[in-house]
């Protein structure tokens, strides 16, 4: 599937993003246009089931296949957030990014998928105020994306995370050079995954204090642990 995406800059370098379920491409709505003043062209685009793309099957191995058929190939830079860090991750050895950044990567939820998929389904329905409760170091512009997005979002994307989850989706190895970078606490990425992470080669990074959705919880420190990476 075509993916829907957006682009931000023309720089001569490029890097593409991958947000995470129930959100879309105006997740980077800070984050693209700092990378275009950075010099890169920025491809974001809506997962499958997600903003303005088309809906159909779902599945880790679709989201990964979609991304091989819309981005570009060899980008410089490679990034994916929480379920698009889990697509990115499978298919990053195809897109052959110089370099890859997984942020809170939603590699192994295991037992917890069910539960999550009923979860993720209800939130469909979020009104502003459970957002802002959820959320509170958020600006008030992401609150407005995130209830847009999810009027965009087809809740049945929810539904396929028990088979995506079957089984241990981390990786064996970083496939190019690779960075994880954690929220803090996370309920992703455990101090014990950390040392497993590292022991394969990754680089991994905390930022602390952030919750989740790092690069809107604490842009800065998003930023800041990109640091040699971008």
């Amino acid at each position: 599937m075509k993916l829907h995406s957006h682009v931000w800059g023309t720089g001569d370098r490029v890097a593409v993003l991958v947000h995470g379920i129930m959100s879309d491409h105006r997740t980077w709505r800070r984050v693209g246009p700092a990378l275009a003043a950075k010099g890169y062209r920025v491809v974001a685009v809506d997962l499958r089931g997600h903003g303005a793309s088309g809906r159909g099957a779902y599945g880790a191995e679709s989201w990964a296949d979609d991304l091989v058929e819309t981005l570009p190939d060899r980008p410089d830079l490679a990034l994916g957030h929480s379920l698009g860090a889990l697509a990115l991750a499978l298919a990053v050895e195809r897109l052959a990014p110089a370099r890859a950044v997984y942020c809170d990567p939603a590699w192994a939820l295991r037992q917890e998928a069910g539960a999550g998929a009923r979860r993720f389904a209800a939130f469909k329905h979020a009104t502003r105020d459970m957002i802002i409760d959820l959320n509170p170091r958020w600006e008030q512009a992401d609150v407005d994306v995130e209830l847009a997005t999810l009027a965009a979002w087809d809740p049945h994307t929810a539904h396929a995370l028990g088979d995506v989850y079957a089984v241990d989706r981390t990786p064996a190895r970083p496939v190019v050079p690779s960075l994880v970078m954690a929220a803090d606490p996370s309920t992703l990425v455990s101090p014990e995954l950390k040392g497993v992470l590292t022991r394969r080669g990754f680089e991994v990074r905390t930022v602390r204090g952030a919750g989740h959705s790092v690069h809107r919880d604490d842009f800065d420190g998003f930023m800041g642990a990109l640091d040699g990476w971008i």
